[in-house]
């Protein structure tokens, strides 16, 4: 059943064209490096504070993690509450909730007048087992000490199709289409004065004491500032790749026989976690959104699999449930549990970054916004600080260790790799010591499936038909062209010919 529905997101099936611009300035105060919502929404608060802005999107404008998502802006979110609590104090945890609903009643004022982009909905948190219980009873500590009065509900108080152990219940949240979504910013935005141009990806950023220069193919930028918004940031100055992990689950949107809207936004806190809202299809059709099962980009021998368990569960909780599209989202957990936004380590101040919003972009992208925005324009908002930095106690720092000696692991074990196991993989040989793989194009040289970016020994994606790396999860198609991650370049070629 899955082989024969496309991958795309729902969004994408549904979206709204989004007008954008044709050339690139020589000049900008700011340059914005990525067009998802937390690039343009940058750009929109720069531009309406009268800079000149431009945004450059590698692609197209919402491409990636804003094009799929699944779009809940909810001050209920999952284990977030509880994990900032433990590894950064109250203090921290107050802050978040703060900045969380600044970021969330922004954007909603954005989109009040668009009630087909905007819907209300409860949320509702919930586990299923015993281990999803103790972490529900620490979310729900840390959401009454932040001030969010989530209510406690009793399993049959929980409006689920499935039985569960106890939930969380938070009403009057939200869920919305982001690509349309983005499309009302991207056009306030370019009313405001900036500029959005598309298929111009950052190659690398020059930093001297007048400036950026921001490199691009065939073009570059003089520019003041720099932000990037583009999910890991791809300047590697501020060793981001070694606080993040990066993170990826599937998504389908399934029709559900006699399905009602509207139904919970809901999400389990269970070892194999669950999201589930509704959504209209391509001809207003009900549709129901299932995800969950995360798993760290690159770092798994059959994606396929996951795909297909999506489905397998989906349809043991609504019988005759048909799957109409399905896609993939990716973001990055951060070790300390908190988002960073503002300037990026030995760059002198004119690079700031955005990044770990932990799958909540949809207040944390407006949070990054806001936070990075106003202190380009000398308007720090009161909580601006703890977002700024990577913290240090001492559970996150085993943490750090931790996650960095998974990836030292990694690339010692795929150097190691044999060729990949999937039946659906490409043919990959060793020139030496590197693996190289047949590109599906017929320019004849084999692709060097090493990562552009650290060097990363890449695996072949079952499900999307990617090469994946292990270990900050760069991503590249079938002929060896960076889709996204820290890498910038695409991957290499030799002479060396697979199955001669």
């Amino acid at each position: 059943m899955i082989a024969e529905n496309r991958a795309e997101s729902l969004w994408h099936v549904t979206a709204t064209p989004i007008e954008t611009d044709a050339t690139l300035p020589d000049r900008a105060d700011v340059v914005v490096a990525g067009g998802g919502l937390a690039g343009i929404a940058t750009a929109l608060v720069l531009a309406r504070a009268g800079m000149e802005v431009v945004v450059v999107e590698a692609e197209r404008v919402g491409a990636r993690t804003t094009g799929n998502t699944t779009a809940k802006v909810s001050a209920l979110q999952g284990s977030v509450y509880g994990s900032i609590r433990q590894h950064n104090g109250d203090g921290a945890l107050r802050d978040y909730a703060a900045a969380t609903e600044d970021a969330r009643a922004w954007l909603l004022d954005e989109l009040a007048t668009s009630p087909d982009i905007v819907e209300e909905r409860t949320a509702l948190t919930y586990a299923t087992t015993e281990e999803g219980i103790e972490t529900l009873t620490a979310e729900a500590d840390a959401l009454a000490l932040a001030g969010i009065g989530a209510e406690w509900c009793s399993p049959r108080g929980v409006e689920l199709p499935f039985e569960v152990r106890g939930a969380l219940r938070l009403d009057g949240q939200h869920q919305i289409h982001p690509l349309r979504a983005l499309a009302v910013l991207t056009e306030r935005a370019r009313r405001a004065g900036a500029r959005v141009v598309e298929r111009a990806r950052v190659r690398d950023l020059d930093i001297d004491a007048d400036g950026v220069h921001v490199h691009l193919d065939g073009h570059s930028i003089r520019a003041d500032h720099v932000v990037l918004a583009t999910g890991l940031p791809i300047l590697d100055r501020g060793l981001f790749f070694t606080h993040v992990v990066p993170s990826r689950q599937y998504v389908g949107a399934f029709r559900v026989p006699g399905s009602t809207h509207p139904m919970p936004m809901s999400l389990s806190v269970d070892p194999v976690e669950r999201s589930l809202r509704d959504a209209r299809g391509p001809d207003g059709e009900p549709l129901v959104v299932v995800g969950g099962d995360s798993f760290t980009t690159g770092r798994d021998d059959d994606t396929a699999a996951r795909l297909a368990a999506i489905s397998e569960w989906t349809t043991g909780v609504y019988p005759g449930a048909t799957l109409t599209t399905w896609w993939a989202a990716q973001d990055y957990q951060p070790e300390h549990h908190l988002p960073f936004a503002g300037v990026v380590p030995r760059t002198s101040g004119r690079v700031f970054a955005a990044t770990g919003f932990a799958k909540w972009g949809m207040t944390g992208a407006m949070l990054a916004a806001r936070v990075i925005a106003g202190e380009l324009t000398a308007a720090p908002l009161p909580w601006s600080e703890t977002f700024h930095r990577h913290r240090g106690s001492a559970r996150t720092l085993a943490s750090i260790v931790g996650a960095n000696a998974a990836v030292a692991k990694e690339m010692i074990a795929g150097w190691a790799r044999p060729t990949p196991a999937a039946d659906t993989a490409p043919d990959v040989e060793r020139d030496g010591l590197v693996p190289v793989a047949a590109p599906s194009d017929t320019a004849g040289c084999a692709l060097r499936t090493v990562c552009t970016h650290l060097g990363g020994v890449l695996r072949w994606n079952t499900a999307e038909q990617s090469w994946d790396c292990p270990l900050h999860g760069s991503r590249f198609d079938p002929d060896g062209r960076v889709i996204e991650g820290p890498a910038t370049r695409d991957l290499s070629r030799t002479d060396h010919s697979v199955n001669e």
